[in-house]
């Protein structure tokens, strides 16, 4: 983790890219997919990549409001347990919320063929949300101790960092499924009902509560090119569900 931006050397070539180059799939729901199902169907597709029986895939879609535990939450953290169902999750991290206005994007790569390197490839994460980002002229940033990414704010006499990303993956057989999530425009209020991956002295923020008029499609498209980026070619795929 890095206490400033990171760097985005050499954009015109993949940071993890494929040992093979071949192409991921890239689909998107629309509508809103229930967390059950989302779940059910990355595990059957992370199955599958290990198996070698499907190609890899990153899945964008919107949840409808709910939150979800992380293998760390702490059940303290969860202030509102009647206001949206609440889901156990496997992936690392904390509470977080995921709802209507969100981009979902569940990473299934398999690493074996992308240098089996966990640091390497939240790294890859990580950098992939800030160069989406800096699409819109918004720079996003690490902090040490602080999962996500993170937006300095400031005005006459007060300053703050909010955050506008989630990171949260898994590995099985060195397929990765779960992944990141980018506030668009999603009701900030909803993140009241929890402590967001365990931070009490920040707040969350949007594309939107920035003040730029940015639609799920256009982040969509800025997350596309900036991934290809960071991972190498994709090309279009049906959503699982």
């Amino acid at each position: 983790m890095l206490d400033r931006p990171l760097s985005l050397e050499n954009k015109g070539n993949p940071r993890l890219g494929r040992s093979d180059g071949a192409p991921v799939g890239w689909a998107v729901s629309t509508g809103y997919v229930p967390y059950p199902a989302a779940v059910a169907a990355m595990e059957a597709r992370a199955a599958a990549i290990a198996e070698g029986t499907a190609g890899e895939l990153v899945w964008l879609l919107e949840h409808p409001p709910l939150y979800t535990a992380g293998i760390s939450a702490k059940g303290s953290d969860l202030i509102e347990p009647d206001r949206f169902p609440v889901f156990e999750s496997g992936r690392g991290g904390q509470y977080t919320y995921h709802g209507p206005g969100q981009r979902v994007a569940y990473v299934m790569l398999d690493m074996t063929r992308r240098g089996r390197d966990v640091r390497a490839f939240v790294e890859a994460l990580e950098a992939w949300i800030i160069d989406a980002l800096a699409s819109f002229n918004v720079v996003g940033e690490m902090r040490e101790g602080r999962v996500g990414v993170w937006v300095e704010r400031k005005g006459p006499g007060w300053s703050r960092e909010d955050k506008i990303a989630a990171i949260g993956v898994k590995l099985r057989k060195w397929v990765s499924f779960h992944g990141i999530s980018l506030n668009v425009e999603p009701d900030l209020g909803h993140f009241s009902g929890i402590v967001p991956c365990g931070q009490t002295e920040h707040g969350v923020t949007s594309l939107v509560d920035l003040g730029l008029p940015v639609t799920l499609d256009e982040a969509d498209a800025a997350l596309k090119a900036s991934f290809q980026r960071m991972f190498g070619a994709v090309e279009d795929a049906d959503a699982p569900v």
